[in-house]
């Protein structure tokens, strides 16, 4: 299976996710002028990937800011990486936030409340500060 890569711009996330190293990370601004049109190749990929015997994932969600539509792209992948867990695949979303952002901590702790997958809410200090 072929790794996937979309670089990061001003309105949209770097994408990455190697398959050997089972490591997916989702990082920077999600503010695309059309998120489904962004999502389509992560969610045609991670319905390829799915079908991976014994496939693993650890999605590391490092976003700054994301808005409205991207948030429903989120849960969508999130949807998709649910399915694998109860399919029997080991998958761990890890989500990242500054300390300082209460917004960013909240919108995590609220994937978490509706998901049934592993989320680890992880906390960190900005080096800006």
């Amino acid at each position: 299976m072929n790794s996937l890569y979309l670089a990061k711009t001003s309105k949209t996330p770097e994408i990455a996710f190697d398959p050997k190293s089972e490591i997916f990370e989702i990082s920077g601004r999600s503010i695309p002028e059309n998120s489904v049109e962004f999502y389509r190749p992560v969610m045609e990929w991670l319905d390829a990937f799915q079908k991976e015997k014994g496939s693993s994932i650890i999605l590391l969600v490092r976003l700054e800011y994301f808005n409205t539509s991207s948030s429903k792209c989120m849960i969508d992948i999130f949807r998709k990486l649910e399915k694998m867990h109860f399919n029997g695949h080991n998958v761990v979303i890890k989500w990242y936030y500054e300390e300082q952002d209460e917004d960013m901590k909240e919108s995590g702790e609220d994937f978490k409340d509706i998901l049934k997958v592993p989320l680890e809410m992880i906390g960190y200090i900005s080096e800006d500060e």
